[in-house]
């Protein structure tokens, strides 16, 4: 039996043993990765914020409960974030039709360009690792990237 932390991918040829991929390694990798990519496109905003903003623009127009829930954030909490969203003017409230106590996040102009400034400067960060790869790495890189995309969907 496979270790927890390994997975087999079918096996190519019959009788071939299927190759092991350390999932703690893998995660450890995508890990960092991410980290190094988030770290070029925070624009100002804190980690949670950016997340906020693209949920909103996202699935929006969202009731400040629906991202809180979305967003696994409290309502306080909340609060102070979408505050800080709505002064650098990345979001506007609106009122909800037919329910007066409530209201809904939309994203403005400004919130949809700040957006495409952060995933224009992660791509460029992106890129600019790829380009120190070997062609051999970049050929393996892209055989992965549909298995990564689907990957990404199932977990």
């Amino acid at each position: 039996m496979a270790h927890a932390s390994t997975a087999g991918l079918p096996a190519g040829a019959a009788g071939d043993e299927p190759p092991r991929i350390d999932a703690a390694r893998l995660r450890k990798a995508i890990a960092r990765l991410s980290r190094q990519l988030r770290r070029h496109q925070l624009a100002g905003l804190t980690q949670t914020q950016l997340a906020a903003l693209y949920t909103v623009a996202k699935s929006g127009p969202l009731r400040l409960s629906d991202l809180a829930a979305a967003e696994g954030i409290a309502p306080s909490t909340l609060t102070r974030l979408v505050s800080v969203l709505e002064e650098r003017g990345y979001v506007q409230r609106c009122a909800v039709a037919g329910d007066a106590r409530s209201s809904e996040l939309t994203v403005t102009q400004q919130g949809h360009d700040v957006l495409a400034l952060v995933r224009d400067e992660s791509i460029t960060a992106l890129a600019g690792g790829l380009a120190l790869l070997k062609p051999a790495d970049l050929a393996t890189l892209a055989a992965a990237v549909p298995v990564l995309e689907q990957l990404a969907e199932g977990v």
